[in-house]
Formats: structure tokens, C-alpha cells, sequence
């Protein structure tokens, strides 16, 4: 059965679990930060993503991300990156006070770093988020930066995304990416030999694959250490 992931002991649990982490990162320079929102949607507890729109340059149009950006030097540290970029590009505005703590963080092909930040944002009413392609924000992923990514909605907070970069925001529900046939993992090869595995969360609105997928899964980790038993441990993405 799946637990209230959104009870006051499972919050406080997390917290206290990743205390330590977040003491140590918030304020360690990273290359970029985003946001794990844990939302309410119909009452339903699920995780917020956004598909990336396939009008961008580059390689990663058309992706699954979470919200959130590269880090600028006037950000307090990744809490405040992840939050301000969320903010950009979804206008939603989420308190430090909901924020859970810092998850381990995750490295894409170029070594950059990137900071995963576990926030309770609420019940949310996603059919008022409709992506406005006449405002544009500033670019908010870093070239090379791969992020792979969730879908569902009581007082509801009404959002309105300003940024051309995403094209559907969507969320996956944790029964759903709970239940072991929705799992599965992706194997990569180079020059034809093994390199590494990464998990992958299929049947949704858009498969989740890739670093999105990797911080789903350490969130999955953290909030539902009973239910979620992986067969493969999250690798790193190799660093050279």
C-alpha cells in the first residue's frame, strides 16, 4: 500500500534524512539546480515535470525536465536557483519553508553539476497551465545539459507558464511510478562496448529517461523506501 507521502512524519522523516546532504550542498558551487516539485494533483500526491519545447536549439528539445536552470552568481545558493528558476518559468512561487532539503546531486556528460532540490509545493490545478509562446525568459538550461523527467490536482494554487521553452507541463502520480511495470532501465553503448545503465519510467504522457530519471528515482528512494526496491543501483554518468 502506498504510504501518505505527504503526512507530517514523512516530511519530517525526509528532512531529517537529508539534513546532512543539504547542509553540506546548498551553498557548494554547482553548475545548475532543480526543482523535484511533490504536489497534490486531485489529490493525488505526484511529482511536477515539463516537456522542453521541440522549437529549441539543440540537442535536448523536446525532453522531460524538472523546472529549474542554470545558477547565477547573484543566487543566495541552489535552494534559492532552483526556486527563482521555477518561479521564470512556471510562475509558480514556492517558500523555502516548503522546501524538504537537497537530494544527492547528479552530473551530466560534461561533468557539470547538477543540484536536485525536494519541495512539498502543494495542491495544484494543472489545466491552468498553458505555455504562452509571445513571453520569453532567459534561456534557462546550460548547452549539454540533459534533463529527463511527472502528471495530475484542492485550495488549488493556479499557475501560468511565461516561458517559450516548455511546451506541456505534466504530472505522474507516485502510484503510478511505484508500480514495477511502469520501471524499467536503458542500457548505453560506446564505440560498441558497455558503458553504463540508467532507470527509465515508461507508460505516462511522455517517458522519463536520462538525469530526470535518475533524480526520480533517488526521489522515489526517499520518499518510498519500502515500495521502491530497484534492481540496478543508480550509477554516475561517467565524468570523462
Amino acid at each position: 500500500m502506498l504510504p501518505d507521502c505527504l503526512s507530517a512524519e514523512d516530511e519530517q522523516r525526509c528532512r531529517q534524512l537529508l539534513a546532512r546532504t543539504t547542509a553540506g550542498l546548498r551553498s557548494r558551487p554547482a553548475a545548475a539546480a532543480v526543482l523535484v516539485p511533490l504536489c497534490l494533483v486531485r489529490g493525488v500526491p505526484a511529482l511536477l515535470y515539463t516537456l522542453r519545447s521541440s522549437r529549441l536549439v539543440g540537442r535536448h528539445k523536446g525532453e522531460v525536465s524538472f523546472p529549474g536552470g542554470k545558477c547565477d552568481p547573484g543566487d543566495q545558493d541552489v535552494i534559492h536557483t532552483a526556486l527563482r528558476e521555477t518561479q521564470e518559468e512556471l510562475g509558480l512561487e514556492v517558500s523555502k519553508e516548503h522546501v524538504w532539503g537537497v537530494l544527492q546531486p547528479v552530473y551530466d556528460r560534461r561533468k557539470a553539476t547538477i543540484v536536485p532540490v525536494l519541495a512539498n509545493v502543494g495542491p495544484l490545478d494543472l489545466q491552468s497551465l498553458r505555455p504562452n509562446p509571445e513571453e520569453v525568459n532567459g534561456g534557462y538550461w546550460g548547452a549539454g545539459l540533459t534533463y529527463q523527467g511527472i502528471h495530475r490536482q484542492a485550495s488549488v494554487q493556479p499557475l501560468s507558464v511565461s516561458c517559450p521553452q516548455v511546451d506541456e507541463v505534466f504530472e505522474l502520480s507516485l502510484a503510478h511510478l511505484l508500480q514495477t511495470q511502469n520501471q524499467g532501465y536503458t542500457h548505453f553503448c560506446q564505440g560498441g562496448h558497455f558503458c553504463y545503465t540508467l532507470p527509465v519510467f515508461l507508460h505516462g504522457p511522455h517517458r522519463v529517461w536520462g538525469i530526470s530519471a535518475v533524480i526520480t528515482e533517488l526521489t522515489l528512494k526517499l520518499l518510498a523506501p519500502g515500495i521502491y526496491q530497484p534492481s540496478l543501483a543508480v550509477p554516475e554518468l561517467p565524468r570523462g
